[in-house]
């Protein structure tokens, strides 16, 4: 996606917080962006991400565009999974989060069934705590997949996730670590689908280790997101998922209730409104392939959309 009354008390404050969650790409750092701009009403936003590349990207767009508001604004980037962030937004250590609806929605609630876009953005905000709200969502949307090499798809005739049940045991699954419980990790294949693999290899979140990995052959299929440039690149081939075990994931801000005031709101939802998904996937791929920084692709995005 990702300072209370002074801004030099706000940076050692929140790295406190931090370091009682944990996490990977160092989150106990100070924000990586001086904080800058007025307070407004509802005071100073510490805009926090994910641990990969398309969280920081969004998490950069929504700092950006608040800034061009005259929000104060600092960032936490590369906070780590959701079992690390959500409960760091919870405690104020951050205040803002780009998120995805169905995935977030089956953190909140395990026994979610709704997989349709409004559907799902309905559902979560009724199953969101009382101190965190989502504001409008996106019709950019990135979803979990299961992903495989053409060769793989040719040998055993797949194009859905179902077609891997008569040969999963053979086969090596790759994820993120967090997969190995979450609902729609090998739990939700298992469940949704009946599949069993031979083994659940623990990789990086949908990054350079897991597209490694499924190139070379240390995994036979491995969770990717959609938009990454990775999948046409390479050849990929992403599963269908006829029984939804994937519900829509459209990108939403996730803000701590008491920091959306007017301004803020109305900052936030003018990116989602300009936020599809061809726009998120062409950002991204600038990222990760060109290697142009999150900072300077989201800075010219939001100037090109009369944002910044």
């Amino acid at each position: 996606m990702k300072n209370r009354l002074l801004v030099a008390a706000a940076a050692t404050l929140s790295a406190v917080a931090l370091a009682g969650c944990g996490g990977s790409s160092n989150p106990l750092s100070a924000p990586t962006i001086a904080a800058s701009g007025s307070a407004g009403a509802s005071g100073p936003i510490v805009v926090g991400s994910a641990n990969f590349p398309e969280s920081a990207l969004l998490a950069e767009i929504y700092a950006g565009a608040l800034r061009a508001k005259g929000v104060q604004v600092s960032t936490k980037l590369n906070i780590g999974a959701r079992e690390v962030y959500i409960p760091a937004l919870q405690d104020g250590s951050i205040d803002l989060l780009p998120e995805y609806t169905g995935v977030l929605l089956q953190y909140f609630d395990k026994n979610a069934t709704a997989v349709a876009p409004d559907d799902v953005y309905a559902a979560l905000q009724k199953a969101l705590p009382a101190n965190l709200i989502v504001l409008d969502k996106s019709s950019a949307e990135d979803k979990d997949a299961v992903v495989v090499t053409k060769q793989t798809a040719d040998k055993y005739h797949l194009t859905s996730i179902g077609d891997l049940a008569p040969v999963a045991s053979q086969l090596v699954l790759g994820g993120p670590p967090e997969w190995a419980t979450r609902p729609t990790g090998v739990p939700g294949l298992k469940k949704v689908y009946g599949l069993t693999f031979k083994e659940f290899k623990p990789l990086d979140v949908a990054g350079p280790l897991s597209v490694q990995a499924l190139k070379s052959g240390q995994v036979a299929a491995v969770n990717l997101f959609t938009t990454q440039s990775a999948i046409p690149q390479n050849g990929f081939v992403v599963l269908d998922d006829p029984k939804h075990l994937f519900a829509a994931q459209n990108v939403v801000p996730l803000i701590t209730k008491s920091k959306a005031d007017p301004t803020v709101t109305a900052a936030l939802n003018a990116v989602s409104a300009k936020l599809d998904t061809p726009t998120l996937a062409g950002l991204v791929k600038q990222v990760e392939v060109d290697k142009t920084d999150a900072a300077t692709v989201a800075k010219n995005w939001l100037a090109q959309n009369g944002l910044g």
